[in-house]
């Protein structure tokens, strides 16, 4: 009887293992689906959605292509970054997307940071500015380290023989590997 409880609790787990990733990708994308589809009042269950998508594609069609879109998309950014209160919220904004996606991504370049000599231990990071010579640390590099299972992160000072380049992994391999805690898969490397 005892290994029969025994194992109907190693199932339950087991089971648990298994649904709670799956249950929670579910929900996660359908609470995006549900609150994007919202903000289109009084029109039919995914219409809302479909518009949302199309006029964000149209308004991303228009910056990359037309020339007249990206003027006037600067302007609104550039009034935004001078509007008293709203500068600080807009620019701060702008600068995470930036980091994280489109020409002026910063989390680019995936290092090794040497964060103790005795014992010898690495952490992964992401060199974000080469030379600090502007903060009067002419002998130092910024390195953004991110935290696990968090989105926040330290940005440390280090001298640039205690960072080596992760050659193994990509970006976006080096992210999901800090941010997962180490835990990821890594089944071929991806190339910088």
């Amino acid at each position: 009887m005892q290994r029969f409880l025994a194992l109907l609790v190693r199932s339950f787990l087991k089971g648990l293992l298994i649904l709670l990733p799956v249950t929670l990708t579910g929900y996660i994308l359908w609470s995006i689906f549900t609150g994007v589809d919202e903000l289109v009042p009084g029109v039919p269950r995914g219409t809302g959605f479909l518009i949302i998508m199309a006029a964000i594609t149209a308004i991303g069609f228009i910056g990359l292509k037309w020339s007249v879109g990206q003027v006037v998309f600067e302007y609104l950014g550039s009034m935004l970054t001078k509007a008293p209160g709203i500068r600080h919220i807009y620019s701060s904004i702008k600068d995470i997307l930036d980091s994280f996606v489109g020409d002026k991504r910063k989390f680019n370049r995936p290092v090794w940071v040497r964060t103790s000599e005795n014992p010898e231990m690495w952490r992964i990071g992401f060199l974000t500015q080469p030379d600090m010579g502007i903060f009067g640390m002419a002998d130092f590099v910024a390195v953004y380290l991110p935290h696990s299972y968090a989105i926040s992160g330290w940005v440390v000072m280090v001298k640039p023989e205690n960072i080596r380049p992760v050659t193994t992994m990509g970006p976006t391999e080096a992210m999901k590997f800090a941010v997962s805690g180490g835990v990821t898969t890594q089944t071929k490397p991806e190339p910088a």
